[in-house]
């Protein structure tokens, strides 16, 4: 690898450091999907706080299943029945109600005939202790059921509602403030010149942030004078900045020297990665900045593999990158040079084949990508039928 080139993983760590997670705030369950715990969710009860059965029939003693069985009262989910079963007594009982004092089983209602007040068995009948949830099944109270750094999924947001909170540590939104650059383009929908372009990261990256707890602050489109760029970055107000174009060498590339211009610093610039060579990342105050690839593949790219780890770091996450899946590849590929290599790729019959052209600007192949598949630098040729390693898109 070129000695001025950073790798991937080297990039990723730079821009951690960059920026440290935001302050902790405690909202309600329901604002705190897609963020992540900004401290342990310990269960403040016990799940089921009592035996319950696990279906709807008859709670009974083990041994007096031969019957028959008298049946002296009912227990509903919230209307629990309240004495304790004597020998040769059953109890009418409701899939989620407690179990009376002195019951260990329920004989299912499919298995029992019942005659008046009379119950008795009619099949194989339960084992001892069967179609009974035991009490601290699910959780028991103080065990930490979500750690620090974990998202909250809606399945998770669930166990905390059940554990018994009503509300949650979590890092405040993130503020994120896009611009692009280029004289070239105009917004979306727009009415076109023979030299127009449609600016088309923006609502991509907002589309590629939709799932994260964050603001997006669109600051339009800049064009290519310094000046500009400057008075633009100075009004800058986010967590994180992030720019399309003009990251790299040309004579119209101008985020490196209107960042150092606006005050800003830069860390990093050109990374062993395509598509995506020539990003950047660096601040600006208390901003950090994420200069990205116009064209927009290059853009999708290291937005997935940069700009999303990088919220989800500042966000609190415990592990912020990506995680890579394995997958069966359905054509041969050669072997790779210097550069960690994103292919667009689509599956196939349970195979996973990339794309015949991979050119940064063909934002029609990466829409009908479903995947990307990773080769690291100087990776030997992969046949087809072996595995590979794939990010997975959305």
């Amino acid at each position: 690898m070129p000695p001025s080139l950073l790798s991937v993983a080297e990039a990723q760590t730079h821009l951690f450091a960059l920026g440290a997670p935001v302050p902790i705030e405690v909202v309600p369950l329901r604002q705190a999907a897609g963020r992540w715990s900004a401290a342990d969710v310990v269960a403040l009860r016990t799940q089921p706080t009592t035996d319950l059965s696990a279906m709807d029939g008859y709670a009974v003693r083990f041994d007096d299943l031969a019957g028959p069985l008298t049946v002296i009262g009912e227990s509903a989910a919230g209307r629990s029945f309240a004495l304790p079963l004597a020998a040769g007594q059953a109890i009418r009982i409701f899939t989620g109600a407690a179990m009376p004092s002195g019951a260990d089983s329920v004989l299912v209602q499919e298995e029992a005939v019942r005659d008046g007040d009379t119950v008795r068995l009619s099949g194989e009948g339960p084992v001892r202790g069967g179609n009974v949830r035991r009490k601290g099944l699910d959780f028991g109270a103080g065990e930490t059921l979500v750690a620090t750094g974990e998202r909250l999924t809606p399945a998770r947001i669930a166990l905390a509602a059940i554990a018994g909170h009503g509300t949650l540590a979590v890092r405040r939104r993130l503020r994120i403030a896009v611009m692009a650059s280029g004289d070239e383009l105009v917004a979306p929908g727009a009415a076109l010149t023979k030299d127009a372009l449609p600016e088309s990261n923006g609502v991509m990256l907002a589309a590629l942030l939709a799932d994260l707890p964050v603001e997006v602050i669109n600051l339009g489109i800049l064009p290519d004078r310094l000046d500009a760029i400057v008075a633009a970055f100075a009004q800058v107000d986010a967590d994180i900045l992030v720019t399309t174009g003009g990251a790299s060498v040309g004579d119209h590339d101008l985020i490196r020297p209107a960042l150092q211009a606006a005050g800003g610093t830069l860390d990093f610039w050109r990374i062993a990665l395509r598509p995506g060579k020539p990003m950047l990342a660096g601040r600006l105050r208390d901003t950090v900045v994420l200069g990205l690839p116009g064209n927009p593949v290059s853009a999708f790219v290291t937005a997935t593999i940069f700009l999303r780890p990088l919220v989800a770091h500042l966000a609190g996450a415990a592990d912020p990158l990506p995680s890579p899946r394995h997958a069966i590849l359905g054509a041969a590929l050669p072997a790779n040079d210097h550069r960690q290599d994103y292919l667009r790729a689509a599956t196939h019959d349970g195979r996973v084949a990339p794309a015949d052209r991979q050119d940064s600007s063909m934002v029609r192949t990466l829409a009908l990508a479903d995947c990307l598949i990773v080769r690291a630098p100087h990776a030997p040729p992969a046949a087809l039928g072996d595995s590979v390693e794939v990010l997975l898109l959305g």
